[in-house]
């Protein structure tokens, strides 16, 4: 009779192992690191699609070869995906896009909205801009606050959103940003200088300075001028408020020179023909603004005019303000010939 051989326990351990380990090996190679993707792309994952549909998109547009793959990827994540743009490199594995679908990792993109321009100048730049989504009005019917919007509603500044983000929906993130704004100002005890006397009344005296100078550190000192001449009871005689009147709320004469007729029309917002503030703000406006506003520097001055330098000169009388201005005419005649 022939003596079988003994095979030790601890061999069959060793055997069994090596094949778990060949297995995991293999796994981890099919899902996350072999790739199919040849070529970076957008893929879309609508609102409300089904995962066994997204594999079958993913598999036509050659982002992965195993539907079966892909839905054991995703239930390892799990078992649902967020609805969204995706940027999907070449070299990118099964389980990497499962993952970014899973988590809602889509692609991002930054928009600067400048500090200055109007609801219709924005609301342009937002159309303009291809990785939103959508219509910038709403449909007939809705009522939203941000189906509303007036000047000094938004809050100028650098958002990053999702791809794909609605203009609607971005909208309504800076409408929400500016009324974080208001609502801290008022926790804060609502405290303003004389004369003004609510929200309204900051964020339009704001929204003049924002249009008068681009200069940071003046800004403080040309809200000193306006609130003096407010106290003083004078008109503001500001031309930005002129060109809001007359572009119809556009805030951009494009290129048209602003004449001396001009400041004759016939608008609550020209300041040039009724005393006090404007009716609301003639732009949208930054926080350097609404600081310069509420923290305004000690001055007398009552007047100002470029100094041809980007800045202006101030005055407290008329009559130094008339020789300011004659020197910006010289200045300006200088740059004309050159």
């Amino acid at each position: 009779m022939k003596k079988r051989k003994f095979i030790p326990k601890n061999k069959y351990l060793v055997v069994i192992c090596a094949v778990v380990i060949a297995i995991v090996i293999a796994l981890v190679y099919i899902l996350g690191i072999r790739s199919v993707v040849e070529h970076s792309v957008v893929f879309n994952v609508a609102r409300g699609a089904s995962v066994s549909g997204i594999a079958s998109q993913l598999q036509e547009n050659r982002l992965i070869d195993s539907t079966g793959l892909f839905k054991l990827a995703v239930r390892a994540n799990g078992g649902a995906i967020q609805s969204g743009q995706y940027d999907i490199p070449r070299g990118t594995s099964v389980w990497r896009i499962a993952d970014m679908f899973a988590h809602g990792d889509v692609a991002a993109t930054t928009i600067v909205i400048p500090e200055g321009l109007t609801v219709k100048q924005i609301k342009q730049l937002l159309m303009d801009t291809p990785t939103l989504t959508g219509a910038v009005e709403c449909g007939d019917g809705t009522d939203l606050p941000v189906c509303n919007l007036h000047d000094g509603d938004l809050f100028p500044d650098t958002y990053t959103v999702a791809r794909g983000t609605s203009r609607l929906a971005f909208l309504d993130l800076m409408r929400k940003k500016m009324q974080d704004l208001q609502q801290n100002w008022t926790r804060a005890g609502h405290i303003a200088p004389e004369p003004l006397a609510d929200w309204n009344d900051v964020v339009t005296l704001a929204s003049i300075v924002q249009k008068e100078t681009p200069r940071v550190d003046e800004m403080p000192v040309v809200a000193s001028v306006y609130l003096n001449r407010l106290r003083d009871g004078m008109r503001l005689q500001a031309d930005p408020t002129v060109v809001y009147a007359l572009t119809g709320g556009l805030g951009d004469m494009r290129g048209r020179a602003l004449l001396r007729n001009h400041l004759k029309i016939d608008s609550p917002y020209n300041t040039y023909t009724n005393h006090g503030l404007p009716p609301g703000p003639i732009a949208n406006v930054g926080m350097d603004a609404i600081h310069a506003v509420l923290q305004p520097a000690d001055t007398n001055y009552l007047f100002f005019v470029a100094d041809g330098q980007g800045g202006h000169r101030f005055a407290r009388t008329y009559e130094q303000h008339m020789k300011n201005h004659a020197d910006w005419r010289v200045i300006k005649k200088l740059k004309n010939k050159n």
